[in-house]
């Protein structure tokens, strides 16, 4: 049997990589949590091959195939990483490594490459004790998969493949709950390989059997000989990475997939998020969240000075800034940057923004009497349909919009307020907005305390 040579990265000890940190898992016991990830092949549909430059370290959004694998197995409990590589690229590996010291990876070189990804797989043993999970560094998954599947057992299975290319991708027949046929072109099948597994040791006897008396051995093949079991994650993003093209798709992929969803209104859900989402891949990558949560900050000041001399001008400038608004959100779950701080910023922010350029708007008109009071009431309604929100969040944890879907049927959250906005400004009545603005906001809050008072029992239950 020939040797495979394992290579000890910060923070594993050589005479202890079999040692593994016990945490808790979903189900609140305690299990060994490791991973691995095959990336020792050599990229020659995307012509990586003559420099050996690995397809895991190519960037999509901004971060590394690699790290993405990294940051979300973290992010789920999986301490130590298996990284299986090959002698050529394993420098580039070794210096990406070394700039990420708080993850603890164990380097295991594959040294004939040319024999597949199933070899690959076999050459991670020595380095592997208990359930792992296993995924390829060239394959790209949102966080939302990763969630779901590492709670799984055996092939992770999309029954639907949204974001795949049925043709390329690898077909998967089940029978009885497991594998019995894998590969491109099966038919009948009843879904999709999605390159994420958790498996246990008992793998590697499947794949010993196929070393010996194979010289090429693909994952499949020991797949389908172990008859694995599978768990179905469908419907989520995910994608692999072996074409140019493919990299330039995934990254649009990446961002179609963050859009926030839930917590959208009308508005960003039929008119803002198709223009938003068409903007944030050329950015994804050269400015951080925060930076375009400025941008759009700025942008909604000058619509605010500009509303004041040309009401038109200004409320299109608004639109625009409501259209923007959405990227540095986009950009933060692309990216894997998405944190409190960004979203805490962006909502002070808005908050500044829409209380300017309504007072800029109002200071035009020169309002006295009931216009006066309709612009403080609207203002005043403005605050509060973010307010009573925020505060639902920051009382229960969690978002009142994911909770309490009815909450969409009401007009009046930012999106829908600003494009009402908008409209006036174009139609040179903005006089007339005021008055709309302010039962608009007031009864929304109105609706929404509603919706939550029918629930507090539930929610107070829920809170223990």
């Amino acid at each position: 049997m020939e040797k495979v040579e394992i290579a000890f990265y910060p923070g594993v000890e050589r005479d202890g990589f079999r040692t593994h940190v016990f945490i808790k898992n979903a189900k609140g016991r305690e299990g060994k949590v490791q991973a691995v990830i095959l990336a020792a092949g050599l990229g020659t549909r995307l012509g990586l091959e003559e420099k050996a430059y690995p397809k895991g370290l190519l960037k999509v959004a901004g971060r590394e195939l690699l790290l993405r694998h990294l940051i979300l197995l973290s992010r789920e409990g999986v301490e130590k990483f298996v990284l299986v590589v090959n002698p050529r690229n394993r420098k580039y590996f070794e210096e990406f490594l070394a700039r990420y010291p708080e993850y603890r990876v164990i380097l295991v070189e594959n040294s004939h490459p040319e024999r597949g990804n199933g070899y690959s797989l076999w050459c991670a043993r020595l380095a592997v004790s208990g359930p792992f999970v296993l995924t390829m560094s060239d394959h790209l998954f949102e966080e939302a998969f990763v969630k779901r599947a590492v709670r799984g057992q055996g092939l992770i299975l999309d029954r639907q493949g949204f974001y795949v290319d049925p043709v390329e991708a690898t077909r998967v027949k089940v029978s009885e709950g497991r594998v019995v046929e894998i590969g491109k072109g099966l038919e009948p099948y009843d879904g999709f390989d999605t390159g994420f597994f958790v498996l246990a040791p008992e793998i590697f006897k499947a794949a010993e059997r196929l070393v010996e008396i194979r010289q090429e051995i693909s994952l499949s093949e020991i797949v389908q000989a172990a008859r694995i079991p599978v768990t179905e994650v469908s419907g989520l993003f995910w994608t692999d990475v072996d074409t140019p093209e493919d990299l330039k798709q995934a990254r649009k992929l990446l961002i179609r997939a963050s859009v926030k969803g839930a917590g959208d209104g009308l508005i960003s859900r039929t008119l803002n998020r198709r223009l938003s989402t068409r903007i944030s891949p050329y950015l994804c990558g050269r400015i951080t969240p925060n930076q375009a949560t400025i941008l759009s900050f700025l942008l909604g000041l000058l619509s605010a000075a500009l509303a004041y001399f040309h009401t038109a001008f200004g409320g299109l400038l608004y639109q625009i800034h409501s259209v923007l608004d959405g990227v540095d959100g986009e950009i933060a779950r692309a990216a894997l940057m998405k944190s409190r701080f960004g979203g805490l910023l962006d909502s002070v922010l808005d908050r500044y923004v829409d209380f300017i350029f309504l007072s800029f708007l109002l200071l035009k008109l020169k309002p006295g009497g009931l216009l006066l009071a309709a612009g403080l009431l609207a203002l005043l309604g403005t605050v509060m349909v973010s307010y009573t929100t925020e505060r639902f969040k920051g009382a229960y944890g969690k978002d009142a919009y994911g909770i309490f879907p009815v909450l969409h049927y009401f007009p009046g959250k930012r999106d829908e307020r600003i494009f009402l906005i908008f409209l006036f400004c174009l139609s040179g009545r903005p006089e007339l907005l005021f008055p709309v603005l302010a039962l608009l906001t007031h009864l929304k809050v109105l609706f929404t305390l509603t919706v939550f008072w029918r629930k507090r029992s539930e929610l107070e239950e829920a809170q223990g």
